[in-house]
C-alpha cells in the first residue's frame, strides 16, 4: 500500500473516531477535536500544501456531518496552512513531549476554536456566553488534554 493511501486511511479513521466517539464524549457541552490534532501533526510532517489539502478534505467531511457548510472547511484549511509553515525539514519521526503536546494543542485549539466561534456567531447570529466559555475556551482545554493523553501513547 502506498504512503498516500495509508495517510488517507488514517485520516478517514481519525474522522470516524471524531464522529463516532470523541464527538460524544461531551463535558458541559464541549468535546475535543481529534481531527484538528491529527491535522496539526500531519501538517508539521508534510508541510503547508499537503496540510491545507488535508484540512480542506477533513473540513469538508466535518461540514457534511455537522451541517456547518464551509465553516470547518475554512478553519481546518487555515490551520493546515499555518501549522504547515512550521513543518520539520527532517522526515524522521517527530518526538513530542507530553508538555509540548498540551501547550501546542492548547494554542492551536484556541486559534482554531476562536475562528470557529466567530464564524458560527456570524452565521447563526448567536450572542450567548457558551460560545465564548464552552466552545472556545472549554473545548480548547479539552482538546489540549486529549493531545497530552495521546502523546503519552505515541512515545
Amino acid at each position: 500500500m502506498s504512503y498516500s493511501a495509508r495517510r488517507l486511511l488514517v485520516a478517514l479513521g481519525v474522522f470516524a473516531l471524531q464522529w463516532l466517539l470523541l464527538g460524544r464524549l461531551q463535558i458541559y457541552g464541549t468535546y475535543p477535536d481529534g481531527v484538528m490534532l491529527y491535522l496539526t501533526w500531519y501538517a508539521l510532517h508534510e508541510g503547508r500544501q499537503r496540510g491545507m489539502l488535508t484540512g480542506f478534505g477533513l473540513g469538508l467531511a466535518m461540514d457534511t456531518v455537522y451541517g456547518t457548510w464551509g465553516i470547518h472547511m475554512l478553519t481546518k484549511t487555515l490551520v493546515g496552512f499555518i501549522v504547515g509553515t512550521f513543518a520539520v525539514e527532517d522526515r524522521k519521526p517527530l518526538l513530542i513531549q507530553p508538555q509540548q503536546a498540551f501547550l501546542g494543542g492548547l494554542v492551536i485549539a484556541l486559534l482554531h476554536n476562536g475562528l470557529l466561534v466567530i464564524l458560527l456567531a456570524l452565521q447563526t447570529e448567536a450572542t450567548n456566553s457558551f460560545l465564548l466559555y464552552g466552545l472556545w475556551l472549554g473545548a480548547a482545554l479539552y482538546t489540549a488534554v486529549v493531545a497530552y493523553i495521546a502523546s503519552l501513547f505515541m512515545q
